[in-house]
């Protein structure tokens, strides 16, 4: 190909020296060529782009932060008219990849929480500092990530992701919600330099430093976006516990709170999420779904374990009832869930809870799972030596172990949640709601969520927890 030939001739030019190797990069959904090429002496990647606009933002944004000393690769030669330019090669590893050698048995460990609160540290100084200086006439397509670029974000969602992958809705409707979403978002300050991709794949790890690459379609905006491209990254699975050590950590960073307090930040925190999540189901779904790529398609299913999570604990400030239907659809859809590469685990979450108040509300929106009432089997309430004692006691416990009745009812609600539970695991939903009812929720509910929770809490891709809603509501 001649882009190669004029990539050695570039290289020679620049180096004077001979070339012994030159090897193929692959640049995963780029439409950029890559390739490494050898001296005696060095080592650098050479790289044609068939986009020039593309091409002159890379370049330029790259001597702009090489200026800053911030760890990205230093420009060496760039021919604008031959569309190829030479940069530092920074090797092959990248944080997605140390995530897999570092990762064993879905534990995070420490040393990758570190490298994270590092990429976390250097994003916060290109966000405040690389933006000084910093020429908007470099960025491409747009100069700030404004109404027109979210625009593009939730339109490309909506005609690759949801029409492409079978997912309802009401056209009419979602552009409605599509407003409201980015009348709000649009007031967020928009004065910091927005990475655009800031994601595992695009950070290299190299000497154990972290540098930085694929920054090209950077432009100003809000700082939440760039914090959402790293922490809800798909594949890299980041547990949500994690995920809130990591946010703590960037709004305590120096630079972050001279230029925002953490109320302001987190006001449009979770609106930056959702639009960045959509804006990866687009491109899974333009590159899987329309160029026949399935391998982009296996990154869906984490997408929609990290949609069941917000649906179950963000409550945006605005209502968005048709954007919410669609994500409920998206996480209920079996065919979306299909293309993981590996068993995402289920969530079991099983609880207790009294009639007089109503059953616990399912929260991952799945209207599934199941709910037992337990009114029929035999009260231990009704003794006063139980009274006051809940089904966590021994004395509850033997008392309904010894039930015939009680252990044929547990049996049958046992065997209904293992098939249950052995189905969802084989397709990869991974949220399975299980409640127990009795009058006062003190008692028989307790014991056997107690007990559900005992016999599944050991099994192979579940993850069981417990909670006693009226029992906390006594705070018992």
């Amino acid at each position: 190909m001649r882009y190669i030939e004029d990539l050695k001739n570039l290289f020679k030019e620049t180096f004077g020296e001979e070339i012994e190797s030159t090897d193929n990069i692959r640049a995963d959904g780029s439409s950029r060529a890559i390739i490494r090429i050898k001296s005696a002496k060095r080592s650098v990647v050479g790289v044609f782009g068939p986009d020039k606009k593309e091409n002159r933002a890379f370049v330029e944004f790259s001597k702009h932060f090489f200026s800053k000393k911030l760890p990205v690769p230093e420009i060496y030669a760039y021919d604008e008219k031959k569309q190829i330019y030479l940069e530092s090669d920074l090797g092959d590893k990248t944080l997605f990849d140390f995530i897999k050698e570092n990762r064993k048995n879905d534990v995070f460990p420490r040393e990758l929480v570190d490298k994270y609160k590092a990429a976390l540290k250097w994003l916060s100084i290109f966000q405040t500092e690389g933006i000084k200086e910093f020429n908007p006439e470099w960025c491409y397509p747009r100069k700030e990530f404004d109404e027109q670029s979210m625009m593009w974000d939730l339109n490309y969602f909506k005609y690759y992701f949801l029409k492409l992958g079978n997912i309802p809705f009401d056209e009419q409707k979602l552009e409605d919600d599509y407003r409201k979403f980015i009348e709000f978002a649009k007031t967020a300050p928009r004065d910091f330099f927005l990475y655009r991709d800031f994601q595992s794949r695009n950070i290299m790890v190299k000497n154990d430093g972290l540098f930085f690459i694929d920054y090209q379609g950077g432009r100003k905006g809000f700082l939440a976006y760039d914090v959402a491209s790293l922490l809800y990254d798909a594949k890299a699975d980041i547990p949500p516990e994690v995920r809130k050590e990591l946010l703590d950590y960037y709004i305590g960073l120096e630079p972050i709170k001279r230029a925002i307090s953490k109320e302001d930040f987190l006001k449009y925190y979770y609106f930056f999420v959702f639009v960045r999540l959509m804006q990866a189901m687009g491109a899974y779904g333009l590159r899987g779904f329309y160029e026949r790529k399935p391998h982009f398609l296996t990154s869906v299913p984490y997408v929609i374990k990290n949609l069941e999570w917000l649906l179950s604990n963000v409550e945006l400030e605005i209502k968005l009832p048709e954007l919410t239907k669609v994500f409920k659809r998206i996480t209920t859809s079996s065919y979306l869930r299909q293309f993981a590469d590996k068993k995402l685990g289920l969530n079991l979450r099983i609880y207790s809870f009294s009639y007089k108040d109503g059953f616990p509300k399912d929260t991952q929106g799945h209207n599934g799972g199941f709910v037992f009432d337990l009114r029929c089997l035999p009260n231990p309430g009704r003794n006063p030596a139980y009274a006051e004692l809940t089904g966590r006691d021994k004395a509850v416990f033997d008392f309904l172990d010894k039930s015939e009745e009680v252990s044929r009812f547990y049996k049958n609600c046992k065997e209904l949640v293992k098939q249950a539970a052995d189905n969802y695991v084989s397709r990869n939903f991974t949220e399975l709601y299980v409640a127990f009812g009795c009058t006062g929720g003190r008692h028989r509910s307790v014991y056997m969520a107690e007990r559900l929770y005992r016999d599944f809490s050991d099994l192979k891709d579940v993850k069981a927890t417990v909670k006693h809603t009226a029992l906390e509501k006594l705070n018992i």
